[in-house]
C-alpha cells in the first residue's frame, strides 16, 4: 500500500516538474496567470513556472501577419453597388492588451475593417474608387491604425485587392467607354486631317515663297549679269573707238607726212577723201531709217579742203589742196 502512495507521489512530482518548465519558441510570446490574475509575460526561451499555481492563458506570435478580408457589398456616393476585399497586414505589439483589450482579436479586426472599407466608400463615386486607390489604402491604414492601438496591434499596411461593380453596372461601363473610345478615335482622325491640311497649306505656301525668292533671285543675277555685259561692251565699244581714233590719228599724220615729202601725192589724197566721202553717202543709203539721200557734189572740195590744216609746208604756213593753177 505504500508503495502505491509512492508511486502515485512520484507520478504526481514529476508531472509538476515537467509543467513548471516551458519553452517559448523565437518570435512568440506568453502570458501567465497566477492563480486567475496575470502574473508576467513569457519571453522566448526557458520559462519556470510554480505547478499548480501558474499557468499560460494565451500564446501568440508577434511577427507580422496577413488578414484577409471577405468580399463586402458597398454603396458609393452616387448610389453605385459593389464589392470590395482587402488585405491587412498586421502584428501584436503589446501582448497583454491583446489578451485583456479585446476578446476575440481577429474577428473584432475583419468587423472593424469591414466597417471602415463601407464608410470610406461611402465617401466616394464609382470612378472615384477605381483612380483613387492609393489614397483609399492610406486612409484607412490611418484609421485602422489609430482604433486598433488599444488592444496593442499594429497595422503596417493595407491592400484593396478587388472593386467589383454588378453587373449592370458593368455593362454600362463598357458602352460607356466604348462610346468613349469612338469618341477619341473621331477626335484623333479629325486633329489628324487638320494636321495634314494644315501641313499641305503650309508646304505651298513654303513652296511659292521658295520660288519667288528663286524667281527674284534669278531676275537680280540676270539684270546684274546684263548690267555687267553693257559695262563690258560699252568699255570694248570705247576702247575701240580710242583706238580707232588712234589709228586715225597714226594714219593722218603719216598721210601728213608724206604730203609734206611728196607734193605730188595731194592729188592722190584728195581723190582718196573722195572716194571715202561717196562710200558714207552709200553706206547711209543702205541704212533702214534713211531712205532719200541728196548730195551736192559741189561739197566735196570744200570737205577737202578742211583738211588742209594738218598740211603745212615747212615754215609753218598752210598749204591749199586745191592749187589754183
Amino acid at each position: 500500500m505504500e508503495q502505491f502512495f509512492l508511486l502515485i507521489f512520484l507520478a504526481l512530482g514529476g508531472s509538476a516538474v515537467v509543467g513548471s518548465v516551458r519553452v517559448v519558441n523565437q518570435g512568440n510570446e506568453a502570458l501567465v496567470e497566477r492563480l486567475g490574475s496575470y502574473n508576467k509575460k513569457m519571453q522566448p526561451g526557458l520559462n519556470i513556472l510554480i505547478p499548480f499555481i501558474d499557468k499560460v492563458v494565451y500564446q501568440e506570435t508577434i511577427r507580422e501577419k496577413v488578414l484577409d478580408i471577405p468580399p463586402q457589398k458597398c454603396i458609393t456616393r452616387d448610389n453605385v453597388g459593389i464589392e470590395v476585399d482587402a488585405v491587412v497586414y498586421w502584428r501584436i505589439v503589446d501582448m497583454e492588451k491583446a489578451r485583456y483589450k479585446v476578446e476575440n482579436l481577429q474577428s473584432a479586426m475583419v468587423n472593424l475593417v469591414l466597417t471602415q472599407i463601407r464608410a470610406e466608400m461611402g465617401q466616394l463615386e464609382l470612378d472615384q474608387t477605381f483612380t483613387a486607390r492609393n489614397q483609399i489604402n492610406e486612409l484607412l491604414l490611418q484609421e485602422l491604425d489609430v482604433s486598433t492601438d488599444p488592444w496593442g496591434v499594429k497595422v503596417t499596411r493595407v491592400e484593396l485587392r478587388d472593386i467589383i461593380p454588378s453587373q449592370a453596372v458593368r455593362e454600362a461601363m463598357e458602352l460607356q467607354m466604348s462610346a468613349e473610345r469612338r469618341k477619341r478615335a473621331s477626335i484623333l482622325t479629325s486633329e489628324g486631317d487638320r494636321e495634314s491640311a494644315v501641313n499641305s497649306a503650309r508646304g505651298k505656301a513654303d513652296a511659292q515663297l521658295l520660288d519667288a525668292e528663286a524667281r527674284q533671285k534669278s531676275v537680280i543675277m540676270q539684270a546684274e549679269a546684263e548690267q555687267k555685259a553693257i559695262i563690258l561692251r560699252a568699255q570694248a565699244e570705247r576702247q575701240q573707238q580710242v583706238l580707232k581714233a588712234q589709228a586715225i590719228a597714226e594714219s593722218a599724220e603719216i598721210i601728213a607726212q608724206k604730203i609734206k615729202a611728196n607734193p605730188d601725192a595731194q592729188k592722190a589724197v584728195e581723190v582718196l577723201l573722195a572716194l571715202s566721202y561717196l562710200d558714207m553717202g552709200t553706206t547711209i543709203g543702205k541704212s533702214d531709217s534713211s531712205k532719200v539721200m541728196f548730195m551736192d557734189p559741189r561739197t566735196i572740195p570744200g570737205t577737202l579742203e578742211g583738211i588742209r590744216s594738218i598740211v603745212s609746208n615747212n615754215d609753218g604756213d598752210p598749204k591749199p589742196l586745191f592749187p589754183t593753177n
